[in-house]
């Protein structure tokens, strides 16, 4: 697996302090050390391979780290805060993802022996080592930066392998749960998208269990322990990162941002906004620009 992850290193050594994209539908990388809240956001489902360095992702209350030669599956859409840092050594992080369509999952389930899925309130996110096989398919994708005129013959292939050898893992019933419309992981991801749609609207925990065709106290639990946060708290992380976005990026002061999503009082969106990152609105932007 040495050599794999030299060749991987290689490759993804051009990517910036930020993500990158390859040229590969779907496929992105990233290296360098990036402080703590610029990482703040709401991460679609992806499988992140560490090629190097260390990354630490909390979602809620829960922290999960990630070394090289490891990957981990998040399966829906997930507001997270993530930290990556240089090994020990000195060698900066490196990372590569892909994006995952559940659709392209479907289609590859449909070629394979039918498998359970996840336990009762199962997370949507965990950490596995890799496998040479994994990491062969991985090469051999990333190697498509250097022969662009062969991604779209080839890509398509390799992105079918890489998800195949996840299901054939740890967290494969994370991919099967979220291409099967029946399972309460797939459910929830429907609730969720309409959270993230219509995040400045008030909610209630009882429409969006009908609309997942799931009793509220059933629900409720698939959502906590899918996302490490109950219904409102996924809704209130994902304001505030859609108000830090509109304050980062200009577009109104604290005040007009926080009923813009949602918040009936600035002064209530201040202080869980510090609370969420660390500084109060005005003193955070001046942060992120000064890096």
């Amino acid at each position: 697996m040495e050599m794999q992850l030299a060749e991987l290193r290689s490759l993804t050594a051009r990517a910036e302090n930020r993500r990158t994209e390859t040229g590969i539908p779907r496929v992105a990388m990233v290296q360098g050390a990036i402080p703590e809240h610029q990482l703040a956001a709401v991460y679609e489902p992806m499988i992140n391979v560490i090629l190097s360095g260390w990354k630490t992702m909390t979602v809620g209350e829960q922290t999960l780290r990630y070394d090289p030669a490891t990957y981990f599956v998040m399966s829906v859409d997930l507001p997270a805060v993530g930290a990556i840092h240089p090994s020990d050594t000195g060698e900066p992080y490196l990372a590569v993802n892909l994006t995952i369509q559940p659709a392209v999952v479907a289609t590859l389930l449909a070629d394979m022996p039918k498998s359970a899925g996840g336990g009762l309130y199962s997370p949507a996110f965990s950490v596995a080592p890799v496998t040479p096989d994994l990491l062969d398919a991985w090469v051999r994708m990333l190697r498509l930066m250097e022969r662009p005129g062969e991604v779209a013959a080839l890509a398509p292939s390799y992105e079918r392998e890489i998800l195949f050898r996840v299901l054939q893992g740890p967290m494969g019933w994370m991919l099967r749960d979220i291409a099967m419309p029946d399972t309460a992981l797939s459910r929830i991801g429907v609730a969720i998208q309409w959270i993230r749609e219509n995040f400045a609207r008030p909610i209630r925990v009882a429409a969006l269990a009908e609309m997942a065709a799931l009793s509220v106290s059933a629900f409720h639990r698939h959502f906590k322990a899918a996302t490490a946060l109950t219904p409102l708290q996924y809704q209130k992380h994902v304001r505030l990162l859609h108000a830090r976005s509109l304050l980062m990026a200009g577009e109104g002061n604290a005040t007009s941002v926080a009923f813009g999503v949602g918040y009936e009082s600035p002064t209530q969106f201040s202080r869980e906004y510090a609370r969420q990152f660390g500084l109060p609105p005005s003193r955070d932007v001046a942060r992120f620009r000064r890096a």
